[in-house]
């Protein structure tokens, strides 16, 4: 298989294109590395193409797209924080840039284009857990703007015959996330604060609670996606199936870590959502998947990243 995956320097991105890699596949990754970063594919650079460019770009997609079978589509603008603060650039990447991809893909015959979608567009929809037929009721630019991407994808499928499938991520972590970025996830910020045994910080009492999803699910769930037969047009859960709320994140951090130090909190953040969770029965049913690394494990991995990385950086 040819596979392009866009934003293939990225957190996500960049597991998915290792695997690939590994399991013998012809892998080309397209990212601008303005989020994604070269040193998360630095251990692969001779087993892929990269080629630097944005996904705002139809010529630059296309020439991406071109002799690739399946396409991950990846690349985005993350955050909800981001996206409320900045709403036009959110725009312009996550919809804009997953038009071009699908542009491409049909105009290049791809054969599937598996598009990274979000738990967000279900935003103020109060029932738990989520299942795909829900209705959706996005918050947040960003949120609007994968259910826009999700509303694309079958468009082009209904309309061009072009197969696609959209993955609704739940809160998705593990190594090369960055802890550093000012809109970083918890799990990463929560790490680097109690490794420099300083007080993790919560925005509102730490009970909210998500479906916290680690980062090789995810990618197997991808690989699922991009081979089931019958699911063009779809879209699936892709979490555990489970939630803990961030102080029972934080305990378990704190156990993993060896720290007394305990979370220091402020004020709730406008557009998050106060609960989440997945039904993921769609996705266990129709493309074989089950979550193989659980919550706790998934943190200990992190941990265990996050550790070398210091360790490293300590030399």
């Amino acid at each position: 298989m040819r596979a392009l995956v866009t934003g293939g320097g990225g957190f996500i991105g960049s597991h998915i294109a290792e695997r690939l890699a590994k399991d013998g596949h012809d892998v080309r990754v397209l990212d601008n590395f303005s989020t994604g970063r070269r040193d998360n594919l630095l251990h692969l650079q001779d087993d892929l193409e990269v080629v630097e460019g944005d996904i705002q770009s139809y010529e630059r997609v296309h020439n991406a797209v071109r002799g690739c079978d399946v396409v991950f589509h990846q690349a985005a603008l993350p955050s909800v924080p981001r996206s409320i603060q900045d709403p036009l650039t959110s725009n312009g990447c996550n919809v804009i840039g997953t038009l071009n991809v699908l542009l491409a893909a049909r105009d290049e015959g791809v054969s599937r284009v598996v598009f990274a979608s979000s738990s967000s567009v279900y935003g103020s929809n109060p029932t738990l857990p989520k299942r795909e037929d829900l209705a959706t009721a996005p918050f947040s630019p960003y949120a609007v703007a994968k259910l826009a991407g999700e509303g694309y994808c079958h468009s082009f499928h209904a309309v061009y015959g072009l197969p696609t499938v959209a993955l609704r991520y739940f809160n998705v972590f593990g190594p090369r996330q960055d802890p550093l970025s000012q809109y970083s996830a918890v799990v990463p910020k929560f790490i680097a604060a109690l490794l420099r045994d300083e007080a993790p910080y919560v925005h509102g009492d730490g009970e909210q609670s998500r479906d916290f999803t680690y980062v090789e699910n995810v990618v197997r769930a991808n690989l699922l996606a991009a081979a089931a037969d019958d699911v063009a047009g779809k879209q699936f859960n892709i979490a555990c199936g489970d939630r803990f709320s961030l102080n029972t994140m934080i305990a378990e951090l704190r156990s993993i870590i060896g720290s007394e130090r305990d979370a220091e909190y402020g004020p709730s953040r406008p557009g998050d959502v106060r609960h989440s969770q997945a039904d993921i029965s769609r996705a266990r049913g129709e493309l074989g998947f089950e979550p193989q690394t659980s919550f706790r494990e998934g943190l200990e991995y992190t941990v265990e990243h996050y550790r070398e990385l210091a360790a490293r950086a300590a030399v």
